[in-house]
């Protein structure tokens, strides 16, 4: 009796974290130990066949698919009644396979994640790899083909715990790819070239990032080129002024997809 209480505590310790959870539903494909008190000949390591059922000795199929482990205890202990006085069942689910999430859209590699542990969407984003060309303000959490939680940007670039939830079995994560926000500076500086876009960026320090200004710029003439639905919008910038004049109100903040353009002095 002692060495089956020690068998069982270690496979309790020992099970993932999911398995001694309440509301794990068991799946095809999981694998579970089956414990009977003081009738070692019904303790079993079961695997849940693909139509939800296992074999116990004695008493044959059981469907255990769709069962919590505390549910299929008290399911099995009222069958095992035929062969047992009064039994005492445990069941612990050995190996999870059942329990998934699923992510997909372009902004990640879609994929299926094991859920073998007790997960939240923070934990999981950590885990998915590069989210740079992710678009986390229209990503949303799907369960049970309703959206639950619309986007992620607050909790995973703001750190906004508070926005955290727990990811169950059989959610599906859509997370969709970054349109193009890039910020483009030409003419003359020293390295034209796109620059990713940042909340907050100006005019300037996408003209640094972009190498500064070349020794034939004419800095006071700067233009933004922007567009605004079916507009375009011109924004003429003084830059030689914010460097000489420290005139910040030239140092306009920028938006997704603007043109910068440094024009050149003929002398």
């Amino acid at each position: 009796m002692k060495k089956w209480l020690l068998i069982v505590l270690f496979a309790i310790i020992m099970s993932p974290a999911l398995s001694d959870a309440g509301d794990y539903v068991i799946g095809e494909g999981d694998v579970l130990d089956i414990f009977v008190w003081g009738v070692k000949e019904l303790n079993v390591s079961v695997k849940v066949r693909p139509d939800g059922k296992i074999t116990i000795p004695g008493i044959g199929d059981v469907k255990a698919s769709g069962f919590t482990p505390p549910g299929l205890q008290k399911s099995l202990g009222e069958k095992l009644r035929v062969l047992v006085k009064n039994p005492n069942v445990t069941v612990t689910v050995k190996e999870i396979t059942n329990s998934k999430v699923y992510i997909f859209g372009g902004g990640v590699k879609s994929a299926a994640y094991d859920l073998n542990r007790s997960t939240t969407l923070l934990q999981l984003l950590c885990n998915i790899g590069d989210v740079k060309s992710a678009d986390l303000r229209r990503a949303y959490v799907l369960r049970n083909g309703v959206m639950i939680k619309a986007g992620f940007y607050k909790l995973f670039i703001g750190g906004d715990t508070s926005e955290d939830m727990a990811i169950e079995s059989n959610d599906s994560i859509y997370i969709p790819l970054l349109a193009d926000k890039s910020i483009y500076v030409l003419g003359a500086v020293n390295t034209p070239k796109f620059i990713e876009y940042r909340d907050g960026i100006t005019v300037m320090q996408a003209v640094l990032e972009a190498g500064g200004f070349s020794k034939f710029a004419k800095q006071n003439d700067t233009t933004i080129f922007r567009k605004e639905g079916d507009k375009e919008v011109i924004i003429q910038v003084k830059a030689k002024d914010i460097l000489n004049d420290g005139d910040l109100s030239q140092n306009v903040k920028l938006k997704p997809n603007d043109y910068v353009m440094v024009r050149e002095s003929i002398f």
